[in-house]
């Protein structure tokens, strides 16, 4: 069982002078708390792609090949890498740089993006949604299994017998998760693949998934796949304090990032019954005392039958110091409870 957190960089808003607080601070003090992640002994730390105000990363490759140059032992990965829009030459040349400098640390998780602010950005047709996805895939595991390239698509002009360098540290092949919201066909595709999954569960009960992850296990042995190579995750909202006053006040910063990407999404305002409700025994916010913490983790991982739970830390911005306390009481309390 592997533990791990993963951000996505958010900064929060100056509702005094309108402005989001200076992404430079923001990105060092990711680094410093990546460097604590790896002291502590967590195993995986995964950074997100966006393209927003509120959130300082939209290239988790420059921030995890800093991260490289400053840990030892943690494993780095894009959490996610929006694949639709991106390049899957450049995301494989990207990724092997970053696992040649840390010495075969680097991973991928790629998705299809709940956030679509890239689509418009790299000029892609949101139309294309799904087949870009597909297509991209395809290419980028033929990278990452082939030196010489031969590729077609419809959405991208073909490779005929082109290399892709550098090669990654082990013999070429970069790990490469599928990261889903929800969707059967996402789940679907990923295990016909043999890829291992990544479930995003930031909302109502975990075990409201038990169907989606069994379907997960079914449909991958029947495409033939070892059982024994067949690893399964989870993603869900985490924050750790033994203070209640802390856990309480972090009410206040998830509330903020919860109403800013809901207004564009037309949720109501996010409510304090809806963070106890996710904060309980059932719910799926594991934010709580460091026992609390652990139990949950505990009980999702015997549930789904789980290899690794990452612990979303970064929701609304919470202080350096917080941050720092929580990813201390991460892997010093929690991880030895559930290992």
């Amino acid at each position: 069982m592997e533990l791990g957190i993963g951000m996505f960089g958010d900064v929060s808003l100056d509702t005094k002078t309108g402005k989001y607080r200076d992404a430079s601070i923001k990105l060092n003090e990711i680094l410093e708390q990546v460097k604590l992640m790896d002291q502590v002994g967590l195993d995986v730390f995964a950074m997100g792609e966006h393209h927003r105000a509120d959130y300082a990363v939209s290239s988790p490759e420059i921030l995890l090949a800093a991260a490289a140059s400053i840990t030892n032992n943690i494993k780095l990965a894009s959490g996610v890498t929006v694949l639709s829009s991106s390049e899957p030459v450049k995301v494989y040349e990207d990724f092997s740089m970053i696992d040649l400098i840390s010495k075969g640390r680097a991973e991928i998780f790629v998705g299809r993006g709940s956030f679509i602010e890239s689509f418009p950005l790299y000029g892609y047709d949101l139309s294309d949604y799904n087949q870009l996805f597909e297509e991209k895939l395809d290419l980028l595991l033929k990278i990452n299994n082939e030196e010489n390239v031969s590729w077609s698509g419809i959405l991208r002009r073909p490779m005929e017998n082109q290399t892709v360098y550098p090669r990654a540290f082990n013999n070429g092949v970069l790990p490469i998760w599928v990261a889903v919201g929800g969707t059967p066909e996402s789940v679907l595709r990923a295990a016909k693949l043999g890829l291992p999954l990544i479930v995003a569960i930031i909302g109502g009960r975990p075990k409201q998934f038990k169907n989606l992850i069994e379907f997960y296990k079914q449909e991958y042995l029947r495409a033939g796949h070892d059982e024994s190579k067949m690893q399964i995750a989870i993603h869900s909202h985490t924050f750790v304090s033994d203070n209640q006053d802390v856990i309480d006040q972090y009410f206040f910063n998830y509330k903020s990032q919860m109403d800013r990407i809901g207004r564009s999404r037309g949720w109501a305002p996010y409510t304090k019954e809806q963070y106890d409700g996710g904060r309980s025994k059932e719910g799926a916010l594991f934010v709580g005392s460091a026992d609390e913490v652990a139990e949950k983790i505990n009980d999702v991982k015997e549930f789904f039958g789980l290899s690794r739970f990452i612990g979303h830390m970064d929701v609304g911005d919470p202080s350096h110091d917080i941050m720092m306390k929580s990813i201390e009481l991460f892997g010093e309390k929690v991880a030895p409870q559930v290992r």
